[in-house]
């Protein structure tokens, strides 16, 4: 037992099994998650129980993936509608760790490459690390790093546990508040029966009409007469006929204006016709628009509504599929098993995990990652393993499909992987860290270390508050762009685990990549300072 417990694979596992059980004790509310898995690895490090380092780049690249996947077709929209906010935020926390560092090392009389080494390791930088040994060629940038970095990381794992409480913010509110504006963007869809009375459409097709393009309302229904059926391009509204319309609050205002009042009278289900639910899991039709595949023409079918990630969406002909989209849809009972076959609705491939998007998808990142690109004429960057691959999760989780590979997960698979890449980097980093920790401290005394805790507290506490009190960022969110401006790996899992949204995943994606290169970019100038 006492060699198998120094075996790496035996070591990973036992750490992870301890982490996970101290993780879920809870003291008044407050526990650590996944989080409490770094303390067991410190100590287990400390006595020389250690994990190879293989399994930390496995596991940061799995994590990362997976954090990319999720975040990806929401990252966009987010930075459009936020970006400014999120990266000001941003800036101002790496600025202020810089000017602390510089400022600090100074102050208690240390070595400046030896604070430059301290600012990467209280911000978890490695790429910042690089880059200053390479510009200064001295190892006092590592040894620093070395001896920051777990604090920094733990450091981070408690300010995001204990900001909340400090500023006595209801996460639960705020994940509700995130949530709503959410569906904001995608408001409900409702179904209301309206009776044409306008005499100006009477005798017109739906075509001629435009009133989906007109109003983004889908007609499921027409009652004309004792006669129910569902409706085509070509067929014509007259006078006293109920039509059964699907459509956001705006829309069906539309609607009203357009051909006339609201009605209680109920419009049945026409004969022959069938609603169905139905999946979308056929690599033919994804990414494709509702134009492109006609079945209004082709199928006499109808879609009414389209749920995504829990929300509803009104369908248009410019809406594309996604894979895993539910669609409300009618049709005659011929056609609809046609159009189930066309759309796939296999459930259980929707479940199925094909490991091969993500094995090709990490590849794409290391060799974008492994890329130099020159930096104002200055210098050379690259964005490394965690960019690299964070880039490309977002970019091909956004394209969705490309030839037969769907770049997607479900939601279980993704958050399983998820953990696991978390759990390997956690473990890792913890016992290497342990490993050299109290010898660091022995040789370089308790200064450095203040120092490090210092640069990663206060810059956080500062972004947070303004970020939440002046800036109105939604805590959830700004929790995630608080540990992406920290590039915190360990922060952004800390982050995640207040909510059960995408919000904390979103922000860190969001402002990740600029303060990889900010942190570049301050760890040359520091150095260059000093040189």
């Amino acid at each position: 037992m006492n060699e198998l417990i120094y075996e790496g694979y035996f070591a990973l596992f036992l750490i992870i099994t301890l982490g996970i059980m101290l993780g879920a004790v809870k003291f008044k509310g407050f526990s650590l998650d996944l989080s409490a898995v770094v303390f067991v690895a410190l100590i287990m490090g400390h006595y020389g129980i250690m994990v190879p380092e293989a399994f930390q780049t496995i596991g940061l690249m799995f994590f990362i993936f997976t954090i990319g996947l999720q975040a990806g077709p929401g990252f966009f929209d987010a930075f459009r509608k936020s970006g400014r906010q999120f990266l000001g935020v941003s800036v101002l926390l790496v600025l202020t760790a810089a000017s602390l560092s510089f400022l600090l090392s100074h102050l208690f009389g240390l070595d400046p490459l030896l604070g430059v080494g301290i600012f990467n390791g209280a911000l978890t930088s490695t790429s910042g690390l690089a880059a200053a040994i390479d510009i200064s060629g001295s190892t006092l940038p590592s040894i620093g790093y070395g001896i920051v970095y777990p604090a920094g990381a733990v450091m981070a794992i408690l300010i995001i546990h204990l900001l909340p409480v400090l500023l006595r913010v209801d996460m639960k509110k705020e994940e509700q508040k995130y949530l709503e504006k959410s569906r904001a963007s995608h408001p409900e869809v409702h179904e209301r029966n309206f009776v044409v009375e306008n005499k100006n459409i009477d005798g017109k097709t739906i075509r001629e009409l435009g009133i989906g393009a007109m109003t983004r309302a889908v007609i499921s229904r027409i009652k004309h007469g004792s006669e129910v059926f569902t409706p085509g391009e070509k067929t014509r509204l007259h006078l006293g006929d109920i039509v059964k319309i699907m459509g956001t609050e705006e829309a069906l205002q539309k609607v009203e204006l357009m051909i006339g009042p609201q009605t209680k009278e109920k419009v049945p289900q026409a004969l022959g016709y069938k609603v169905n639910w139905a999946l979308v899991t056929n690599k033919e039709v994804i990414n494709k628009s509702l134009k492109e595949l006609n079945l209004t023409a082709f199928y006499n079918a109808t879609i009414t509504r389209i749920r995504r990630s829990g929300v509803d969406i009104s369908p248009g002909g410019n809406t594309t599929l996604r894979f895993g989209d539910k669609l409300m849809l009618a049709a005659d009972e011929d056609n609809m098993a046609k159009v189930l076959t066309l759309l796939g609705n296999n459930e259980k491939r929707l479940s199925e995990t094909n490991f091969l998007p993500i094995s090709l998808g990490i590849i794409i990142g290391v060799l974008l990652g492994a890329i130099n690109f020159p930096l104002f004429g200055l210098m050379d960057f690259s964005l490394g393993i965690t960019g690299g691959v964070l880039i490309a999760a977002l970019v091909l989780s956004k394209i969705g499909k490309t030839g037969p590979i769907i770049w997607t997960m479900s939601s279980g698979a993704n958050s399983l992987l998820r953990k696991l890449g978390l759990l390997m980097f956690l473990a890792t980093v913890g016992t290497s860290a342990g490993a050299h920790i109290a010898e660091a401290l022995a040789e370089y005394g308790w200064t450095i270390l203040y120092t490090g805790l210092m640069i990663t507290a206060v810059p956080m506490i500062l972004t947070t508050i303004i970020g939440h009190f002046f800036l109105r960022i939604n805590f959830a969110t700004l929790l995630g762009v608080v540990a992406g401006s920290m590039t915190s790996t360990p922060g952004l899992a800390a982050a995640d685990a207040k909510t059960n949204t995408d919000a904390a995943s979103l922000g860190y994606a969001t402002v990740y990549p600029l303060a990889l290169v900010m942190m570049i970019i301050f760890s040359q100038i520091l150095s260059v300072i000093q040189i």
